[in-house]
């Protein structure tokens, strides 16, 4: 099973990339006035941190207003397109490097797709302050019980690398639900961290599901993206090329990350999001 998901992702990045790279080959002579050097950086930082788990479209899109990189109504497509080959690349080391349970990981990234596809329309009509701070709060609860737990004050997590029984029918629809929920802008990456915790895995385990999920569910994106042209083609070509070296670093930092140091690093990452969603509910 593994190795057919490796197949379905390299197939998804070669065809991708064939789309991309013919796309921006056609108008290479009207590419936009974006700075390749502000780009770079953007797209080195943000997709370092991604790797951690940090999620890289909010400070992204934070960066590109910042520094007037875009339009705004090119930024759907253009954090898309730009962020999925490094996505793609670290599902594929991840997915490598990190063992999990072949049928746990084939259903929970199935479930992930099938709720971004099949959610959208239920899902998106929901009102968005209503879910962020739903989501922040639920965020904020896990975070302490994982203080909680690394304190020693409470037992919990684990370090299992499958889900079997009532364990796994939970893991698949919570994940399914954090599909659906990508729709409306709410990242999968935390969310995802707090479920395999609070299912008792390893959290290591979380990055091969959390980044094999947002990898089966960008590709088809960016490409309707790119086939309509709605995203600025020099800033993802500009963050795409050193997102990816910034993954192949970060990748093995966090692979030799010891369990305690990274259950600590999973604690700050799902507070950032939690204070994130809360704000952006609060307004």
């Amino acid at each position: 099973m593994i190795t057919l998901i490796w197949i379905f992702l390299a197939i998804f990045t070669i065809a991708f990339s064939a789309v991309f790279i013919r796309d921006v080959n056609r108008h290479k002579s009207e590419l936009e006035d974006s700075s390749w050097l502000k780009t770079g950086l953007i797209g080195f930082v943000v997709n370092f941190f991604d790797v951690l788990g940090i999620g890289a479209f909010a400070p992204q899109t934070a960066l590109l207003k910042f520094t007037k990189q875009t339009e705004d109504r090119l930024l759907p497509g253009t954090l898309n397109v730009a962020n999925t080959l490094p996505v793609l690349i670290q599902a594929l080391i991840f997915i490598t490097v990190i063992k999990v349970e072949p049928l746990t990981l084939l259903l929970m990234l199935a479930s992930a797709a099938a709720g971004a596809i099949m959610g959208v329309g239920v899902v998106a009509r929901l009102p968005e302050k209503t879910i962020r701070l739903v989501m922040g709060g639920a965020l904020l609860v896990t975070a302490g019980f994982m203080f909680a737990r690394n304190m020693e004050w409470i037992q919990g997590g684990g370090t299992a690398i499958g889900l079997y029984g009532s364990k796994l029918i939970i893991g698949v629809v919570v994940n399914f639900i954090l599909g659906a929920l990508m729709t409306v802008g709410i990242g999968l990456y935390a969310p995802c961290m707090a479920l395999v915790f609070a299912l008792g895995m390893s959290p290591q385990v979380a990055f091969p599901i959390m980044m094999g999920s947002c990898a089966f569910l960008m590709p088809p994106a960016s490409i309707r993206f790119i086939l309509e042209g709605a995203y600025n083609r020099k800033a993802a070509v500009g963050m795409a090329l050193p997102g990816i070296v910034a993954v192949l670093i970060a990748a093995f930092i966090v692979k030799s990350l010891p369990l305690d140091t990274l259950r600590w690093v999973v604690i700050v990452v799902i507070l950032y999001t939690a204070g994130v969603m809360l704000r952006a509910g609060f307004k």
